[in-house]
């Protein structure tokens, strides 16, 4: 279960990981552009990850149809692809050494006694500690309880590589966190760290919607000994109304002709074309023009963008 020691480690693994909910969009480009060519440029590994732990809202099909859209756009990533929903039993012995050495504890609270929480600092409401001490005598014979994190006063610090210095008190911000929920499936926050450890990431890039997230993955990175990672969370996109891109808010699959979003998603990030001649005409072209002359130094250091608004929603592309 131990991931390997740092000096054992590869020098660089990245990694993408969709999540099976719908087709891959704009904001869906960017990540995968950031992140494959970081890994590239660095002569690494890059890895993809199929993200279906919350197996309610993933879909066969649209698994199907991201794996064939990245193949499309030119991406080609190193082994086979991992999926989430065939991992559970590595979730649960992280969930178990977190158990035997008292860093989780039951709870049985329900959504809709948390509803009046309190909220941090990121906006998400700061779970009180109900079941902190034991689960109280009226919520007992509950049938279902989840598995939350005890975090005590634990402050986290890390250095994102383009975001800079990033802190997060998590008492008072977040709270104790689920790591697995009530039904029975494990959270995000648990999954993703064993995953990252097992697979022998080492360096992260995604949007920067997950840096709240990133100071929780690093509590359960320490409490489980795994070893510390790299971040770089690059600008998402965000449609008129300042909403992330999402299945949910209405964003446009991507198009079947690859190159001209491949070079939106690039001017996205802040990245540099060839003048005249020199620009990519096919997407082979651009992606051996593009591994070469990736520069994280030039990403724009914020944490959202708008999308270009030929990409922006359903209704106003053709796919």
């Amino acid at each position: 279960m131990n991931a390997r020691s740092d000096s054992s480690r590869p020098r660089y693994c990245g990694r993408y990981a969709p999540s099976p909910t719908g087709p891959l969009h704009f904001g869906s480009l960017v990540a995968a552009i950031a992140s494959y060519c970081d890994a590239r440029a660095a002569g690494g590994q890059w890895l993809l990850r199929i993200e279906d732990v919350d197996l309610p809202r993933s879909r066969p099909d649209a698994e199907s149809a991201i794996l064939a859209t990245l193949e499309r756009y030119g991406f080609a990533w190193d082994g086979e692809v991992t999926r989430q929903s065939a991992r559970t039993e590595l979730y649960a012995a992280a969930l178990d050494r977190l158990r035997a050495n008292a860093d989780v504890y039951a709870c049985a609270c329900a959504r809709r006694e948390l509803e009046t929480a309190a909220f941090g600092a990121g906006g998400e409401r700061v779970y009180p500690g109900t079941c902190r001490d034991g689960i109280p005598p009226d919520r007992r014979e509950r049938p279902q309880h989840a598995w939350r994190a005890r975090v005590g006063s634990t402050r986290i610090e890390y250095r994102d590589r383009l975001q800079g210095l990033q802190a997060q008190d998590l008492a008072r911000d977040v709270g104790d966190f689920v790591v697995r929920r009530a039904d029975g499936l494990y959270a995000y926050q648990l999954a993703v760290v064993v995953d990252d450890a097992l697979q022998e990431i080492t360096h992260v890039v995604r949007g920067a919607d997950l840096l709240a997230s990133t100071p929780r993955q690093i509590f359960l990175q320490r409490r489980l000994a795994y070893p510390p990672l790299s971040y770089l969370h690059v600008p998402v996109a965000i449609n008129a109304a300042g909403e992330k891109l999402s299945k949910q808010t209405g964003a446009a699959p991507l198009p079947d002709h690859p190159l001209p979003a491949l070079i939106a998603a690039w001017r996205f990030l802040g990245q540099r074309l060839p003048d005249g001649s020199g620009a990519p005409d096919s997407t082979v072209d651009f992606w051996s023009w593009a591994m070469a002359a990736w520069n994280p130094a030039l990403l724009p250091p914020t944490g959202m963008l708008p999308v270009p608004p030929r990409f922006e929603g359903a209704a106003r592309v053709k796919v």
